[in-house]
């Protein structure tokens, strides 16, 4: 792959990743995504790595933190309904997956199902997580993003994507 190609299927998933992309995790028989509008793929430790940000509040964290397991899709089709309800409502009340109609398939490397929808997929396993805090974070930052809900910090997540793949 040449560095101009490389750069142009980036910024493609850049460009995704902006209208919405989902973070799906699952554990003890219980299946949640999310949406996700911060996120990096890049390479650490001589590996490919996507590094997920989640709120230590959300429901997905604890599940998160216990499968050390998801999948993230960037969707090609247009999905509102999916990106409203994932995005707003937590699965610790509903299930969000019946709710916006949206099914999952099995990933090809790890336990944790992709969603069945046409787009991009990286399967991730975790390698490392550290959780942000107050004292290390740029005051602007700060006040713009965690104002509403201090010492709600996101834990971020650098997962070593083991596949990806495109689905029609």
């Amino acid at each position: 792959m040449t560095e101009q190609t490389y750069h142009a299927n980036a910024q493609q998933k850049l460009d995704l990743m902006k209208k919405g992309a989902f973070l799906t995790t699952a554990f003890g028989g219980k299946v949640n995504t999310m949406v996700i509008g911060w996120g990096s793929i890049g390479y650490m430790w001589r590996l490919p790595i996507f590094t997920a940000l989640v709120r230590q509040n959300r429901f997905t964290h604890g599940l998160l933190e216990k499968t050390g397991q998801f999948t993230v899709t960037f969707p090609t089709q247009e999905l509102p309904e999916a990106l409203q309800i994932c995005g707003t409502k937590s699965g610790r009340n509903m299930d969000k997956l019946a709710a916006c109609g949206l099914t999952v398939a099995p990933a090809r490397k790890i336990e944790t199902p992709r969603l069945a929808v046409p787009g991009y997929h990286y399967e991730c396993k975790v390698l490392y997580k550290t959780t942000m805090s107050a004292q290390d974070l740029d005051k602007a930052i700060k006040e713009l993003w965690y104002e509403k809900e201090p010492g709600d910090y996101h834990t971020l997540y650098f997962g070593e994507i083991l596949d990806s793949y495109q689905t029609h």
